[in-house]
């Protein structure tokens, strides 16, 4: 998982807010509430829609920029709305403690309805929680200058703290996360390295499959997680049952695990289909067969990560095992799958890509 994507979950929830300072400046507060909560009911519209929930963040958000700007209107003392950011981000920053420094993962359980497809292993969950102590403290830093401008600057200092600031303080966070991502890469890339024989070139590219260099096949397993390119290709008869590879013993990763019908690197000066064709007849035999893509998304694993061009395929009977590079395979219903989920029968990779195939309605 990436350290944005929890905060990437949570900014929409404060759109209410910084509509209503906007809008303030311009109409006034009256008009300033009206507009924001025009806006928070359209989020909520929009994620029902979209994902078939009720963001209860952004509920959260619309209901307390009301509530305290109801007080402020009746008590004519906008005191009350000044401190509401402050109000949410103590909650916040409770949430956030309670999950970084303590066994009750309140955010965790919250980013598992969020982002179903992400499996973690124990090496993610602590990246996890080391994101969520560093959120905590900037939570924290923000919501005292909150208090401090609601009470003893100026309406446009406090509109500033409130709003852009909190955007300013978490653009720095997410560059200098980007940044040490790239001087981590390009330690590794600089590293010298010593081919072995016959070893392969692995190219090394970014999230959009951008081709930034080669690296040797050794260097992407050895938890340096430079992300390099992957075809899988599923393989489904007409009952919509799944051919299933099992690896190797012998195998470096996840040895003796039920696993996709065909996964192998893409080589240095290969495109996608040739290493599609070539991986599909060195592990199951399949030749001159059709596929259709289904989507590429970043697995990360303990030791690697890697850019997984996804395919699908119904030519099942052109499966012919002739290699030791898969001894067994069979086809596995639905069911089957669904029941040995969780238990260390498959590979981590192959879970996630399952669900995620099953949520989009390819399974």
């Amino acid at each position: 998982m990436k350290r944005s994507d929890l905060i990437k979950k949570l900014l929409p929830g404060f759109i209410p807010l910084f509509v209503f300072i906007a809008a303030d400046e311009i109409w006034g507060t009256k008009i300033g509430l009206l507009v924001a909560l025009g806006v928070g009911l359209a989020e909520l519209v929009f994620v029902f829609i979209k994902e078939k929930r009720f963001d209860r963040f952004i509920l959260l958000d619309t209901s307390l920029l009301m509530a305290l700007g109801g007080v402020s209107l009746l008590l004519d003392n906008d005191i009350f709305f000044k401190i509401k950011p402050a109000v949410i981000e103590a909650i916040m920053c409770l949430m956030l403690g309670l999950s970084a420094f303590t066994k009750i993962d309140l955010v965790g359980g919250m980013s598992k309805r969020y982002l179903r497809d992400i499996t973690m292993n124990e090496q993610m969950q602590q990246k996890f929680r080391q994101t969520l102590k560093t959120l905590f403290w900037i939570f924290m830093f923000h919501t005292v200058l909150v208090v401090y401008a609601a009470f003893f600057l100026s309406k446009e200092a406090w509109a500033f703290i409130s709003g852009g600031l909190f955007y300013l303080l978490f653009g720095i966070y997410f560059v200098y996360e980007l940044l040490t991502q790239r001087l981590k890469m390009k330690k590794h890339l600089r590293q010298p390295v010593v081919p072995y024989e016959d070893e392969e070139w692995l190219p090394v590219v970014d999230e959009a499959g951008k081709i930034l260099g080669k690296v040797l096949r050794s260097h992407v397993h050895n938890g340096s997680k430079i992300l390099h390119p992957v075809v899988h290709l599923h393989v489904m008869n007409h009952r919509k049952d799944l051919y299933l590879q099992k690896r190797p013993e012998h195998k470096l990763i996840q040895p003796g695990k039920w696993d996709t019908a065909v996964g192998g690197h893409i080589a240095y000066g290969e495109d996608i289909q040739t290493a599609l064709q070539r991986e599909a007849w060195e592990e199951i035999g399949m030749q001159e067969f059709s596929a259709r893509p289904i989507g590429n998304y970043v697995f990360e694993s303990e030791v690697e990560r890697e850019l997984v061009y996804s395919f699908i395929s119904y030519d099942f009977k052109k499966i012919k095992l002739h290699s030791d590079e898969v001894k067994e395979g069979k086809f596995w219903t639905q069911k089957q799958i669904e029941q040995n989920l969780g238990k260390g029968v498959f590979t981590p990779n192959f879970e996630l890509e399952y669900r995620k195939q099953l949520k989009e309605k390819i399974f």
